[in-house]
């Protein structure tokens, strides 16, 4: 978890920019099952916005507190969130359609539309037979390794 180097040597592939999958449509994502991520490659400290750039979903707010975001920011570590799906590039196009402000179901790991420069953001994803279960794990070690801590737009195992 502490570089995308780690990342690469542990199968996962991509490292694209949001502006990037914005512009492209997800078209390099694979379609089958996997693991993704959200990185971010500085270990400056973070801007948050007021509100956040993602879409209401449900006619729900993602907007949380500054105080919330600074609660849960794990300071240095890249890895920002991490998700599972039967459909790699249908999660990380909603994922990116969210942070577009679009009203659609990604509303795990909305804490990262209100980070200012999300744009730069990069997202990772290995392809795995059972995506649910690698998931958990990973966020597993993740909290092992940052005593206790979920990665920052994680809320919940």
């Amino acid at each position: 978890f502490e570089t995308c180097a780690d990342l690469e040597s542990a199968g996962f592939e991509g490292f694209v920019t949001v502006r990037e999958l914005q512009g492209s449509g997800c078209v390099i994502v694979p379609k089958e099952p996997g693991v993704y991520m959200v990185v971010r490659e500085t270990s400056r400290s973070p801007e948050f916005l007021d509100t956040s750039v993602g879409g209401h979903y449900k006619d729900k707010d993602p907007t949380v507190s500054r105080e919330t975001l600074h609660q849960k920011w794990v300071k240095d570590i890249p890895v920002l969130y991490i998700g599972e799906t039967g459909n790699l590039r249908e999660r990380i196009d909603l994922l990116i359609r969210f942070g577009q402000g679009e009203p659609v179901g990604h509303w795990g790991g909305r804490y990262v539309w209100q980070v200012a420069d999300h744009h730069k953001f990069l997202i990772c994803w290995k392809v795995v037979n059972n995506p649910r279960l690698v998931e958990r794990d990973l966020i597993s070690q993740f909290k092992q390794q940052y005593n206790g801590k979920r990665p920052f737009a994680n809320l919940r195992d």
